[in-house]
């Protein structure tokens, strides 16, 4: 049985936080004992899961949070408990926001209106905005899950669907961009300027977007993050000198970027977990050894995970990778990853010999063609 998708983090009841700054009142028909109902939410690193009883279809939850956040809301008719409940459950997903909301319906959280939420209000108005292409992407999707088995290895169906697929992106993208402007102080704006950032992101696009809402939205803690982010794109855009960092090797010895000045230099991020980089390997082995002497170098940094140290060296050995490897083995915390804005991998930094970044994300074919530019 599938069941209620929940975060797995350790559990803080909801009254071991400090004073309610929100508080979610609820009347879902006129269901009693053994009704219950649950809240559920990440806040502070952690997830809430707090309970109450159903008195005639009434409950209330408070809590306390600094910004908006999602939550799922879950009622259990028969009273059997939260582990117990499956996809079918009667549940809704929420933003819980300081002050007083109130949840309404003749019988099912599924159906319950909202009202005394801006940010729900905004949500919904969001979802309309962009339901045009949404919607006609869910259709693409059903389209490719009803398609017999061999259609689906037709690359003339695959090409077609992915080609009708990239303009509904684009055009839903465009239609997320026109409602970030047109809302600069909804927190729903930021979240939807987060999701069309993308990995890498193009801050020519979404700086002028971030800068345009309101004060109070970009100091929130999401937007502080965000701005962060920024910084970090902006530190390492094409044309910009590639930050400075020192880690230790295999044999646990410093190793700076400075002491490749001088020569071409691949900063490759990867780890031994990352499908994606173990096949992109053959590739950058091929570049080493095709341009090693010609004052070309790859230097590599692994988000392996802390403790995780013998599968790196393993995967160093059995992919052939020659040159210079680093880490902190501090899996997505590696300092340098924040240092690069790396949230993705792979991800590479080409270098030149004065320590200016000239290309980023250069794979296969495109990484091979640059270098031959630079080096032949």
């Amino acid at each position: 049985m599938k069941k209620i998708m929940l975060l797995a983090f350790c559990f803080l009841p909801a009254s071991l936080l400090a004073q309610s700054n929100f508080i979610l009142k609820a009347k879902i028909g006129k269901g009693d004992a053994p009704e219950k109902a649950y809240l559920v939410y990440k806040y502070a690193g952690k997830i809430i899961k707090d309970s109450v009883q159903v008195n005639r279809g009434a409950f209330e939850f408070k809590g306390n949070l600094k910004d908006p956040l999602v939550a799922q809301l879950i009622l259990d008719h028969e009273g059997v408990g939260l582990n117990k409940l499956n996809r079918s459950a009667d549940f809704t997903l929420l933003y819980l926001d300081k002050g007083n909301m109130l949840l309404t319906s003749p019988d099912s959280v599924k159906k319950a209106t909202i009202s005394g939420s801006k940010i729900n209000d905004e949500n919904l108005k969001y979802k309309a905005f962009i339901a045009a292409p949404e919607q006609a992407i869910v259709k693409l999707n059903w389209e490719y899950s009803i398609a017999p088995a061999d259609k689906k290895q037709d690359q003339n169906f695959i090409n077609d669907l992915q080609s009708r697929a990239d303009k509904l992106i684009t055009a839903r993208k465009l239609l997320q961009r026109q409602f970030i402007k047109q809302n600069p102080d909804s927190y729903i704006s930021l979240l939807a300027l987060m999701e069309i950032s993308g990995d890498p992101m193009d801050a020519q696009v979404t700086e002028p977007l971030y800068r345009g809402l309101t004060e109070a939205i970009r100091n929130t803690e999401a937007g502080q993050s965000y701005a962060k982010s920024l910084a970090s794109k902006n530190a390492t855009d094409i044309g910009a000198q590639a930050p400075a960092f020192t880690l230790n090797d295999v044999n646990d010895k410093p190793v700076s970027l400075s002491a490749f000045k001088g020569k071409y230099v691949l900063l490759d991020f990867w780890a031994s977990w990352c499908v994606p980089c173990r096949n992109e390997n053959p590739n950058v082995v091929k570049v080493y050894k095709q341009y090693k002497e010609k004052n070309f170098t790859v230097l590599g940094v692994s988000l392996d995970r802390p403790g995780k140290k013998n599968d790196w060296l393993a995967a160093i050995k059995a992919d052939g990778l020659e040159w210079t490897q680093v880490s902190d083995l501090k899996f997505w915390n590696s300092e340098v990853a924040k240092l690069y804005g790396v949230t993705a991998i792979p991800q590479n930094y080409l270098i030149d010999p004065n320590g200016k970044i000239i290309g980023k994300n250069l794979r296969g074919e495109e990484l091979n063609q640059k270098l031959a530019e630079l080096l032949n």
